[in-house]
C-alpha cells in the first residue's frame, strides 16, 4: 500500500510494495505512482486515476500486468480510494507535508494485490469452459466467439492493408457416426470423436502452415465438427482443405482392438467478410452440408447461390400453400382425353395450377412434392376432387344429349394414408351428383405397385363403388405385372417417354425397341380386360401408330393443351380431335 497526495506524488508506502518493485519503502516516497504502476499507459484508465486523485471521483480500479523483482510476470489489482481528512493529515506530516488542506484534494490510499493465482485459476475455468471434455477442441462457444471477432472489422481498420478481408469455413459431420454408438457403445464411440479431432487438427495445420491466424478446428456438437480459416485466400483453399479432410478420415481407425471406417460430408462456404454475418455464414454452411448429404455422403459441396435461391423459392412454396387454398389461390384447367379410334373427348384430366402473388402461374411440378411432404397435398387434393366433380357435373347437365365425359383427377398415394378417401370420394359423389363411373382417379405405378394394407383396402372399396382406378406413367416405375392381377385397376396410362419413340418427323428416329414394348404392354392390358391411354401425343404419325397397336385414348398436345373449363365446354358433341 502506498499513501498518493493530490499530485499523484507517493508520500509514504510500506514494504510490501517496496518489495514488489524491488526498492526500498522510503526511496518511493515523492515518486509518481502512476509511472511505477504504468497507469498512465491507456487513456481511460489515466483520466480515472485523476478524477480520484483531484476529488470528482469516489473509487478507481483496474488491473495490471507488473513485473516482479525475480522475472516473473505478476497480475495486480489496483485500488484507489480518497483517505479521510485525519488520515490524510497525518500521513502528509510524516511524509513532507504536500497537499495538507486543499480543500477536496486529501491524498488517496492506493491498494496493489496479487490476483495472479485469480486469474490463472480463472483462465483455466475459461479453457474448461470454452473447450470439449471429449476432444480438447475449442466448443460452440469459443468457435462463435472467434467467428464473431474475425467478422468485426475495427474502425481505425487501415483501409489500404485490408484484415480479414475474406473468411472460410468447412462444416462437416461425420457419416454413420450414431450407428457405432448404437453398436460399440459411448466409450468407443468418444475415442472416435477424439481420433477424429487430432486428424482435423493435423489436416488443417498441414492446409495453412504459414498463416497468421491459422485455422481453428472446434467440435460444434454431437458428430459436428467446423474448420474456421481466417484470412482466407479464395474458394480453391477451402475446396483444397475439404478434399484433404476427406482424404484423411478416409484411412481406417484403431480403437481399442476395433477397426472403424469413417467418411464424412462436407459443407464448404467462402466469400468476403464485408456484408457477412455469423448468422448467414452459419445458414449457408448448414444448407451445403445439407446438400452433400443428400447427394450422397462422403463428399464436399461447395455453396452455390442459385442452388440456395432455388431452396428459398420452395420455402416461400411451402410456407404459404395451406394458406393458398383458402384464399383461392388455385384454379385448374382441363386436358382431353381423347379415342383413338374416333377422335371423340372421351374424358379430362384435371391439372391443377396455382396462381401464386409473387412467382406467377405454377404448374404441379413445382408445388405437389412439397404438398405431399408436408402433408397439405391432402387439403388440396380434396378441393381440386371436389371442384373437378363439380365442373364434370355441371357439364353433363348442360349437355343432356352427348356422352358425359368422365373426369380423370390425381391422387396421391399420401391422401390414402393421412386422409380417408373412401369417404371423402362418396360425399364429394353425393353432394355433385356425378355417377361413380364417371370418376377415374390416377396414383402413379410406385405409389399403387408398393401398395399393401390400408391403400390396397382403400383403392379396393373405390372400386367396389364404381370408381375407376389407373396407373400413371406406366412403364417407368417397378411394373411388376404380378400386381396388375390383383389390384382393382382398369385403366394404365403408358409413360410418354416410350411414345415420343414412335416419332418419325422433324428429323427423329424411332424406336422399334419403344414401339415393340408398347405393343406388348398394350396386348397384355387387352387380355387383363384394362383400357390404355397413351400419354404425350403430339404428331398425328403418333396418333396413327398408337391406334394401330390397339391403344384406347390419347393424350397430349396434337389434340389439345390444359384449358379452361370453357373451351372443354366447346369441345363436348363437337367434330373429332385429329382424326
Amino acid at each position: 500500500m502506498a499513501v498518493v497526495d493530490h499530485e499523484g506524488l507517493v508520500v509514504t508506502a510500506n514494504d510490501a510494495l517496496g518489495d514488489l518493485l524491488g526498492s526500498d519503502a522510503l526511496a518511493l516516497a515523492a515518486q509518481s505512482a502512476s509511472d511505477l504502476l504504468d497507469l498512465a499507459s491507456d487513456v481511460r484508465t489515466w483520466h480515472a486515476y485523476r478524477e480520484v486523485l483531484r476529488g470528482r471521483r469516489s473509487r478507481f480500479r483496474c488491473t495490471r500486468r507488473l513485473k516482479h523483482p525475480d522475472g516473473r510476470s505478476m497480475w495486480s489489482e489496483i485500488t484507489v480510494v480518497p483517505m479521510p481528512e485525519t488520515e490524510a493529515g497525518t500521513g502528509t506530516e510524516a511524509g513532507a507535508g504536500t497537499g495538507a488542506g486543499v480543500p477536496g484534494r486529501s491524498a488517496v490510499l492506493l491498494t496493489i494485490t496479487d490476483i495472479s493465482d485469480r486469474r490463472e485459476l480463472q483462465k483455466r475455468l475459461r479453457h474448461l469452459q470454452m473447450h470439449d471434455p471429449v476432444t480438447r477442441l475449442p466448443n460452440r462457444t469459443l468457435f462463435f466467439e472467434r467467428l464473431s471477432a474475425a467478422l468485426e472489422s475495427p474502425p481505425y481498420q487501415d483501409d489500404s492493408l485490408p484484415r480479414h478481408s475474406r473468411i472460410g469455413l468447412c462444416y462437416l459431420d461425420l457419416d454413420g457416426f450414431k450407428a457405432v454408438n448404437d453398436t460399440l457403445g459411448h466409450r468407443i464411440g468418444d475415442r472416435l470423436l477424439a481420433a477424429v479431432a487430432a486428424r482435423l487438427t493435423d489436416c488443417a495445420e498441414r492446409e495453412s502452415p504459414h498463416r497468421p491466424g491459422g485455422s481453428l478446428v472446434a467440435r460444434l456438437g454431437g458428430d459436428e465438427f467446423a474448420i474456421l480459416v481466417e484470412e482466407s485466400a479464395g474458394t480453391q483453399q477451402l475446396t483444397d482443405l475439404a478434399r484433404a479432410v476427406l482424404a484423411t478420415l478416409q484411412k481406417p481407425f484403431d480403437l481399442a482392438g476395433q477397426r472403424l471406417e469413417v467418411s464424412a460430408s462436407i459443407g464448404v462456404v467462402e466469400r468476403a467478410v464485408a456484408g457477412t454475418s455469423a448468422t448467414g455464414l452459419m445458414q449457408a454452411a448448414d444448407t451445403t452440408l445439407y446438400w452433400a448429404k443428400a447427394d450422397g455422403k462422403a463428399r464436399w459441396t461447395l455453396f452455390d447461390p442459385e442452388r440456395n435461391a432455388h431452396r428459398m423459392t420452395r420455402q416461400a412454396l411451402s410456407s404459404t400453400l395451406r394458406p393458398a387454398v383458402e384464399r383461392g389461390e388455385f384454379t385448374i384447367e382441363y386436358q382431353p382425353l381423347v379415342g383413338m379410334a374416333d377422335g371423340v373427348v372421351r374424358g379430362v384430366e384435371a391439372l391443377v395450377r396455382w396462381n401464386h402473388p409473387q412467382f406467377g402461374m405454377l404448374s404441379p411440378n413445382r408445388f405437389v412434392a412439397i404438398a405431399e411432404e408436408d402433408g397439405s397435398i391432402v387439403q388440396l387434393g380434396r378441393w381440386v376432387l371436389r371442384s373437378a366433380c363439380r365442373q364434370a357435373r355441371r357439364w353433363q347437365l348442360d349437355h343432356p344429349a352427348e356422352s358425359p365425359l368422365f373426369i380423370s383427377v390425381n391422387v396421391a398415394v399420401r391422401q390414402v394414408w393421412d386422409s380417408d378417401l373412401v369417404t371423402d370420394v362418396a360425399e364429394i359423389l353425393t353432394e355433385t351428383g356425378l355417377a361413380p363411373g364417371l370418376l377415374q382417379l390416377e396414383l402413379t405405378e410406385s405409389a399403387v405397385m408398393g401398395s399393401a394394407g390400408r391403400p390396397l383396402e382403400a383403392l379396393q372399396k373405390l372400386s367396389d363403388m364404381g370408381v375407376r382406378i389407373a396407373i400413371d406413367d406406366f412403364g417407368t416405375g417397378y411394373s411388376n405385372l404380378a400386381y396388375l392381377s390383383r389390384l382393382p385397376v382398369s385403366v394404365l396410362k403408358l409413360d410418354g417417354s416410350f411414345v415420343r419413340g414412335f416419332r418419325y418427323d422433324d428429323g427423329a428416329h424411332p424406336s422399334p425397341a419403344d414401339e415393340t414394348i408398347v405393343e406388348a404392354m398394350v396386348q397384355l392390358a387387352h387380355r387383363l380386360g384394362l383400357t390404355v391411354t397413351a400419354e404425350c401425343v403430339e404428331t398425328a404419325v403418333q396418333a396413327e401408330r398408337l391406334r394401330r397397336i390397339g391403344c384406347d385414348t390419347g393424350q397430349g398436345w396434337l389434340y389439345s393443351r390444359a384449358v379452361a373449363p370453357e373451351r372443354i365446354a366447346e369441345l363436348i358433341g363437337a367434330s373429332p380431335l385429329q382424326h
